[in-house]
This record gives C-alpha cells, structure tokens and sequence, in this order.
C-alpha cells in the first residue's frame, strides 16, 4: 500500500479551534502529514503562539482570528486564507465544548436547568460547526480531495450525567455529519464529511471534573476510566492519526461515518 495514500501535501486545512488541547494536535498532525495549516480563534496571542510553534518546525502555517459564531468574521477568514493560499481542501471542526451554566448540579432537578444556558451550549458546538461547513465548504472546489471532518463526543451515543445540553449539541453534529455527507455525494461535489467521537481527554474545561488539584482522580474521572477498558484518559495526539486518515486519499470511499477513538469505552457495557 502506497504511503501516498495518508499524505496530505499540498493541501490547505483549516482547523477551528485550533488553539485548544485537541485542536492544536490536529494541527500539528495535519501539518506534519503534508497540509498547510490554518489554525483559526478568537485569542490573537493564543493564535500567534500556536502558529508560531507549527512555523519553527518547519511547516507552512498561520493563524487566523475569527469567531465561529459570527458568519461575517468567517467570511472575513475565508477570504484572507483564499487570497494566500487560493484553496481550501480540507476543514476540521473543533471549535465547541460544555459552558459552565449547562452544567447541571448533581443536587440539582434537570427540569430547572437555564434554558438560556442550554441554549448557548447548542449554538457553540452546532451553530459552531454548521456555520464553518457553510463559509469553508462553500469554499472548496469539488474535488476528491476535499473533506471535512467534525468533532462528536462519546456524550452524543451514550447518557451521561450533567451535561445534557453538550450531549444533545453533539448528537445533532453527528446527524449533521451524516446527512450533510449524504447531499454532497448525491450532487457529486467529491466533498466527503466524517466526524471522530473522542473518548475522554483532559482539557481545560473538564479539567476540574476529573482530576484533583494533585492530579489524582476525581469520582467521577475513576468511573470513567474504570469503563474504559484501556484503562486511562486519552491523549490529544492519538487523535491525530484518524483524522489523517478520513482527510486523506486512504479513506476516499469513507463518509457519513463517525469513528469513535475512546479506548474502548463506547463498546463497553460496564459488566
């Protein structure tokens, strides 16, 4: 099997939220399989730093400020990365996660949870995904090299407590992915749309969820590890080669999937 397959060169990916835990690695392994990279934020310094760091090893990169909730700064991006690099072949979905007023209390009814909360937590992850696929998307030249991959959530298949609002935002991103994926090949755009759905990796916002300020586990992370049969939290960077892989010419006859890379714990029953 030709290496080829899994190389991304000359290619032009845009990542949202690329200055996160997740969306950095991304980056970084897209760029190190060949692409030239976009890494887009709202933080300016995060954004110079993340650039930066993909620059000094030597690939081609840079970053872009945008918010993925307001189409005009999208476009704004679009246009600035068209006019340097005159495509853009591939989009990663990473911008998203829980907001701190969506989170229900565990002392708390679920039916007195802020709708305006919940609501929020929705348009971050769907809105901020749907509006990146409308202004990149719309971008891309039909063409079999081109795809976009979006970022689910175990949350999205499997209840879990406290969060509610992400886990539903997360669920209609994966019948996003499916449907979207559907249109484009009927209409024979070449444009293929997947998604990955992470197992638990620590961030900054869950941070505090599962970890001790002495790094030792919280309850609820030993649950979550102990039903997890590989037994740990994952890391950003094991996430780097699926998505190598579904943007790349290895996965051409692959879309509408959503690949779970959650160390086995979608798959386990918990007996």
């Amino acid at each position: 099997m030709s290496s080829n397959l899994f190389s991304l060169d000359g290619r032009v990916a845009v990542v949202t939220g690329g200055t996160g835990v997740i969306g950095s690695a991304l980056a970084q392994g897209l760029a190190e399989a060949g692409a030239r990279v976009v890494v887009l934020a709202r933080g300016e310094a995060a954004l110079d730093q993340t650039a930066k760091r993909l620059s000094d090893g030597g690939h081609e990169a840079i970053g872009v400020r945008a918010d993925v909730l307001d189409a005009a700064s999208l476009e704004a991006a679009r246009d600035q990365i068209l006019e340097r690099f005159g495509t853009i072949d591939i989009l990663v979905n990473c911008a998203g996660g829980n907001v701190a007023g969506a989170t229900l209390q565990d002392d708390a009814s679920p039916f007195t949870l802020s709708i305006d909360a919940y609501r929020q937590v929705v348009d971050l992850n769907l809105i901020g995904t749907l509006l990146p696929i409308q202004v990149f998307g719309g971008a891309m030249r039909h063409s079999a090299g081109c795809s976009i991959v979006n970022v689910s959530s175990m949350a999205a298949t499997r209840a879990l407590t406290r969060v509610a609002g992400y886990a539903a935002a997360k669920a209609a991103i994966e019948s996003v992915t499916r449907s979207l994926a559907v249109e484009l090949a009927r209409r024979g755009t070449g444009i293929r749309v997947n998604a990955i759905a992470p197992g638990f990796v620590i961030g900054e916002q869950n941070r505090t969820l599962l970890l001790q300020e002495d790094g030792s586990l919280t309850e609820r992370g030993a649950t979550i590890v102990a039903r997890t049969p590989l037994g740990r939290f994952g890391e950003p960077e094991e996430l780097v080669s699926t998505v190598v892989w579904l943007t790349s010419d290895g996965a051409r006859f692959v879309t509408g999937v959503v690949v779970p890379v959650d160390g086995g714990f979608g798959a386990f029953s918990g007996v």
